[in-house]
């Protein structure tokens, strides 16, 4: 048994920068070869240019200029380089793509306090900022230590996406408001797997807890008559159990998600598409966001990156395993990064492609390399992994739109960031699976009078149909949706209909449908 998301996860956080910055921004950063700041501040004051800040202690200042004299510092001998002075912002709240995907941004979860959720995973770190004002509670787990704490980040970033806070900090959950009850079981160890029997156990313990739904971010390709049995039972009793299909990216079953009392969640991207790595199976049922989901992890653990080139800064994502720390130079062109690129004390700009990215960053090394910028070779953005193979210097992945644009300023000034973070980008099943359970506590909250099944059968009956028409093995019956959910039942209560309703667009694929 084994969590459910893909390893190239532990990524950006919350980057300063995100985006490009506009080209006729009129304050820079201006930094003085050794001894010549007067000088030049001399010549950009009778050019028009007013010093905005003294960073005399850095060798710069920041200078609000105009064109000309913008100009005139390209080829000045005395300046060694120029920079956009880049805006910065406190960092807010994020609401996550998903979020107002699955429409729970269109729904009051103010009733959530008759539901319990029981996360069954790698422990929920208690203290964390967008965590610790929920309604929680735990059981430690033989063998894995105390529920409130997550030694593999798994289970933290899972809760955040059911039930981040509205709170002004970080993100938000499906159910924001601290009103839905978590019950945490911790099954996995620090080297993120346990065993079915103990997933067993933990079954026992969510209902014991009263728990009405329960999220399972992961799984296994081996059945077991023994969880087979547990599962059924507990439909028979009123739970609601919701499973990650597998990362696998065939069509194997994935356990437990493919047992018939389970539902099974395929991963979709941000433009409703399903993620490579989904699992595409007869028992998929559901799809939810499981591409590049910003959610909590435990405190400190996430890189939180940035990158600029030119003065312009872009959107980067913290190679997992990157070490920590800030690198500036020239950007050098180094292809593909198969062999030492000749960029000594600069930035490489590497495609993505042949040998993996741990080979590249150590391309990059040899050859004199600062740092490392690694852009996509297919759409979207790039999130990466060392793999864990150590490296020295900090490397982070762009989109091949931000790539393309970076290869054009070869030869400018670029500088790349990584620091320490508290939310972090993941791939997966195991993301999509919380989008999908979390939608389940909020629309049942609405109709407590209803069953686990006629839930289900309600949110199948909704769900945006994606793919070819009707139910197929890639999404499901399409993607969760809250509202419609609850406009469905409160149209047709809990037996719901026989024909159209919600999203079908007149084709009823929901559970009681003939």
């Amino acid at each position: 048994m084994q969590s459910i998301y893909k390893p190239l996860a532990a990524a950006v956080t919350l980057a300063l920068c995100s985006g490009a910055y506009a080209a006729e921004q009129e304050r820079y950063i201006v930094k003085f070869k050794e001894g010549k700041g007067p000088s030049v501040m001399a010549q950009l004051k009778s050019q028009g240019g007013k010093m905005a800040l003294d960073l005399s202690s850095h060798n710069a200042a920041a200078f609000t200029l105009p064109a000309k004299a913008l100009k005139g510092l390209e080829n000045n001998p005395n300046v060694e380089y120029v920079e956009v002075d880049a805006k910065r912002y406190p960092l807010g709240q994020v609401v996550p793509y998903g979020i107002p995907m699955v429409q729970a941004d269109l729904l009051s979860d103010a009733a959530t306090s008759n539901t319990t959720v029981c996360i069954i995973d790698s422990g929920y770190e208690l203290a964390h900022e967008d965590l610790a004002g929920n309604q929680v509670t735990g059981t430690n787990d033989a063998g894995t230590g105390n529920w409130f704490t997550d030694e593999n980040h798994h289970g933290t970033h899972v809760a955040g996406t059911i039930a981040a806070l509205n709170n002004n900090t970080g993100v938000v959950g499906v159910n924001p408001n601290g009103n839905l009850n978590l019950h945490i079981i911790k099954v996995f160890n620090a080297d993120g797997w346990g065993y079915s029997s103990s997933l067993v156990s933990a079954l026992n313990k969510c209902e014991q807890a009263g728990a009405k739904v329960i999220n399972m971010s992961l799984g296994g390709s081996r059945s077991s008559r023994t969880e087979d049995s547990a599962f059924a039972a507990a439909e028979s009793r009123g739970v609601l159990s919701i499973a990650a299909a597998g990362n696998d990216g065939n069509t194997r079953h994935s356990y437990p998600a493919s047992y018939n009392s389970v539902v099974s969640v395929a991963a979709i991207d941000s433009n409703k598409v399903v993620a490579d790595f989904s699992q595409k199976t007869s028992q998929v049922e559901l799809s939810g966001p499981g591409v590049g989901v910003l959610s909590s992890v435990p405190t400190g653990t996430a890189l939180v990156a940035s990158t600029t080139v030119a003065g312009t800064g872009y959107e980067a994502i913290g190679m997992e395993g990157s070490p920590t720390g800030d690198a500036s130079g020239m950007l050098a062109d180094c292809g593909t990064g198969e062999t030492a690129c000749n960029a000594n004390g600069q930035v490489c700009l590497i495609q993505r492609g042949v040998i993996s990215f741990a080979e590249k960053v150590q391309a990059c090394e040899n050859g004199g390399g600062v740092a490392a910028i690694i852009y996509n070779n297919v759409s979207g953005a790039l999130n990466g992994t060392m793999g864990g193979v150590a490296t020295s210097i900090p490397s982070v992945g762009v989109s091949d739109v931000d790539g393309a644009a970076m290869l054009a300023q070869v030869g400018s000034n670029a500088s790349v960031s990584i620091g320490a973070g508290n939310y972090a980008y993941f791939d997966g099943t195991s993301m999509a699976t919380p989008h999908v359970a979390g939608v389940a506590a909020l629309v049942w909250s609405h109709f407590p009078q209803c069953s686990n099944t006629q839930i289900r059968a309600a949110l199948r009956a909704t769900a945006e149909d994606l793919g070819v028409a009707g139910r197929d093995d890639s999404y499901g019956y399409g993607l969760v949706k809250a509202k419609d959910a609850v406009d469905y039942l409160t149209t047709y209560g809990c037996d719901g209909q026989s024909s159209g309703g919600g999203n079908t667009g007149g084709t009823c694929k929901g559970r009681n449908c003939k």
